[in-house]
């Protein structure tokens, strides 16, 4: 499609007054990257109007995205239109890819959702609203497809008014029933609507704001029909956001360019940002300073020097940085809602080196944060977490292309979590030979979706801030397994109470370990509750399958809202495990003759409905998990013992909350205590433990070993007290010295 209108001379172009960013965001094959397309060529960024069908979008530009005809990663165009300059951000809109979709939604100034006119309001529609509203985001609504014939607009308006609320408002101010439907979204624009018959611009603007008010548009990208109408409706009432005022970015994406270079994509959110700044906090773990500023419009970009608030652009330079992170003034952003349900084992060919293919694959999580990639130490087993099936494809060809190597996936499994019931203590104490940290943290349930937490509530008369900040940043650091099935722990909020530290011996790693023991023993402690992902759905099928239908759902588990009728077909609304809707989607189908329609989206986590059978089918064994133990380690005769959790307690050197409980409420039930045992731990099993800490010893000089029995007494040292108590099970090893730290053949005990 040739440009035939006037094109516009960028340098003859006034510098804008403003400045917005948008977010395209819609169901798969909505139209999404044709309107962007659209937008570009009418504003005479491009010359002709690519086509997804025919592989040459100027957004869409991955081999993968071509063969496919679907957005798989966000981009960035920008263009001037009414003294506005205008930077786009089209997203995935196939379900698979929602990840990268959700990330651009925290640097967004205002969204436009489209709608197609032939497929109405979809499930994955539904899910871009509820996004939307969780993040507060302004937004717009662009319906496509309306040149197709069976595209009608009163009926769409209607069901938008439905789904989404009164606050969808057809934006043709010429009608005045258009002028009343948006006075009666706001008590401000009905007072003007009354008072003088119009409503003014600004105030549009708040409520749009405010997300009182939806503005609706009706076009064809295809046929560039209503998008002039959408991009002078995005000049006036789309809000851009109030600048900080210090420097601040929001980073919202990492990725390479093709020469391998990393790349840091954000939003300044205040002040400027400038070539070989330096942007990060002292207390910020990532390094760097900015290289280059790209700004990146297609495939191409333009280095510029400075970025002001409000501009996106793509850094290099920095390394550590992470998608959802706050530079500078700017906030961290909420924890994302949509997450893979589903881990994959990967499967690689005959000769791959299983660490090196774990390696390549962290570079990937990097990009995508939700792969969540885990190596098993043990068996050197490779697991991934995955949207569905077309991503598994799509990230196949990925690592083929990039890393050449061909690999393959196993049969999926449910992602399961865990969390807790009750609040609890837990205590960790770390104190080989010249070592020594204790730590004191409390475990409290928190809010269902609300994730990790950390708080500090210790005086630094008792433990000094550094070590307060150490510790919490081991807390934040990893993924805390649960004690059920040895799934990731979620929502619960652990609070730091006190610690210990010795100025001679306490050295790096040391409250490491420490910290990690005190959240084990606090699960070991509390009742812990199995979380499984749940679906919500929406069912619309004809009357006679409803009896049916509401039999599967009780059958999943599921629960349902009485039915509903809508246009002669019954509504079903509830919500099931995800577990329980494997390949149900065909069955639907089959018993409803093709009539029927089935949306699901994910809920969030809840309790398990079968929680002894899972754990039963993945057999974790707690104890028996020595990478994530509960034990503390105290010290004996120069040598460190390993104190089993449930009787950690009494040999703390704080006294913590536990301390002033009743007996009943702090010591756990004999029945329910694992037996003692006899260990025998070799100079390589504590180097194993020990090496994953940071600074690892360095062995010089060995010395005799040495033993202690199970039973017999030793000297424990309390602070700089020696207490007499009978040894568990046997410590028995060499010991290591060098200048700073003296290490024994035991279980951690250095």
């Amino acid at each position: 499609m040739e440009n035939t209108s006037e094109k516009k001379d960028k340098n003859s172009v006034k510098k804008p007054l403003k400045h917005i960013c948008i977010g395209l965001v819609a169901h798969v094959d909505a139209g999404k990257t044709t309107l962007s397309e659209g937008m570009l060529y009418l504003s005479g960024q491009i010359r002709n109007m690519g086509r997804v069908d025919h592989g040459d979008t100027f957004l869409d530009n991955y081999e993968t995205e071509r063969e496919r005809g679907i957005t798989i990663f966000s981009k960035q165009a920008e263009f001037i239109w009414n003294d506005t300059s205008i930077t786009i951000l089209d997203t995935p809109g196939h379900v698979d890819f929602s990840a990268e979709m959700e990330r651009v939604l925290q640097v967004l100034d205002c969204a436009v959702l489209v709608v197609s006119a032939v497929d109405g309001v979809q499930a994955h529609t539904v899910t871009l609203w509820r996004l939307l509203k969780q993040y507060k985001i302004p937004t717009m609504i662009f319906v496509n497809k309306m040149d197709r014939q069976e595209a009608d607009r009163e009926k769409l308006l209607e069901e938008l008014k439905n789904r989404f609320g009164d606050g969808c408002v057809e934006m043709d101010m010429q009608s005045e029933e258009n002028k009343e439907s948006l006075a009666m979204c706001d008590e401000t624009m009905l007072e003007e609507y009354l008072s003088g018959g119009k409503i003014e611009k600004e105030t549009v603007k708040k409520a749009v704001a405010a997300r009182k008010v939806f503005p609706c548009w009706f076009g064809s990208a295809l046929k560039a029909q209503g998008i002039e109408a959408l991009m002078s409706g995005l000049c006036e009432y789309a809000p851009s956001a109030e600048p900080l005022p210090e420097f601040g970015a929001k980073v919202y994406k990492i990725a390479r360019d093709p020469q391998g270079n990393r790349l840091t994509y954000l939003k300044v959110t205040g002040g400027q940002l400038r070539v070989k700044d330096v942007p990060f906090a002292a207390e910020q773990s990532c390094t760097g300073k900015v290289n280059q500023i790209r700004k990146y419009s297609g495939e191409k970009y333009e280095l510029v020097q400075t970025v002001s608030a409000g501009e996106v652009c793509a850094v290099t330079g920095l390394e550590g940085t992470y998608p959802g992170q706050g530079i500078g003034a700017q906030k961290e952003s909420l924890l994302p809602v949509l997450e893979p349900v589903m881990t994959y084992r990967i499967e690689l060919p005959d000769g791959c080196d299983a660490h090196k293919m774990f390696q390549n694959l962290r570079c990937l999580e990097e990009e995508d944060p939700q792969l969540h990639v885990i190596r098993n130490e043990e068996t050197s087993e490779i697991h991934i977490r995955l949207m569905g099936e077309v991503q598994t494809e799509v990230l196949q060809k990925m690592v083929k292309d990039r890393f050449g190597v061909l690999i393959h996936f196993g049969e999926g499994r449910i992602v399961y979590k865990e969390t807790i019931k009750n609040s609890v203590e837990g205590a960790g104490h770390f104190e080989p030979l010249r070592h020594y940290a204790e730590v004191h943290l409390r475990l409290e349930p928190g809010e269902r979706g609300s994730g990790m937490q950390f708080a500090a509530d210790c005086s630094e008369d008792v433990l000094d801030r550094n070590y307060q900040r150490l510790i919490l940043t081991h807390l934040e650091e990893r993924e805390h397994k649960g004690v059920l099935t040895g799934s990731a722990l979620t929502d619960v909020r652990i609070t730091l109470l006190s610690g210990k530290a010795h100025k001679k011996h306490t050295e790096g790693g040391d409250f490491r370990q420490a910290t990690y023991r005190a959240v084990r023993q606090g699960l070991r402690k509390a009742e812990s509750v199995l979380l499984e992902p749940y679906y919500e759905f929406r069912m619309e099928l004809p009357l006679e399958n409803v009896g049916k239908a509401m039999t599967d759902i009780k059958r999943m588990s599921g629960e349902f809202e009485g039915p509903e009728t809508e246009n002669g077909m019954a509504v079903l609304k509830g919500s099931v495990p995800a577990a329980e809707m494997n390949g149900y989607q065909k069955e639907f189908t089959a018993y409803t003759g093709g009539y029927g329609r089935l949306f699901c989206s994910l809920k969030g986590y809840g309790e398990c409905h079968n929680t002894e059978e899972v754990i039963g089918q993945i057999g974790y064994d707690a104890d028996a998990d020595v990478e994530n133990t509960a034990d503390s380690v105290f010290c004996s005769h120069g040598a460190g013992t390993i104190v089993p959790w449930y009787e950690a307690d009494a040999h703390m050197h704080v006294e913590g909350e536990a301390a002033e409980k009743s007996e009943e409420d702090t010591q756990m039930s004999a029945a329910f205590r694992p037996q003692r045992r006899t260990i025998e731990l070799t100079q390589e099993e504590l180097d194993a433990i020990y090496v994953r800490t940071p600074d690892p010893v360095k062995k010089t000089k060995r010395s005799a070993p040495v033993t202690v029995t199970a039973g017999k007494a030793a000297a424990f040292c309390n602070g700089d007290r020696l207490q007499s108590r009978n040894v568990p099970f046997d410590i028995s090893g060499d010991y290591t010295k060098t200048k700073k730290r003296k290490q024994t053949g035991k279980n951690i005990c250095l």
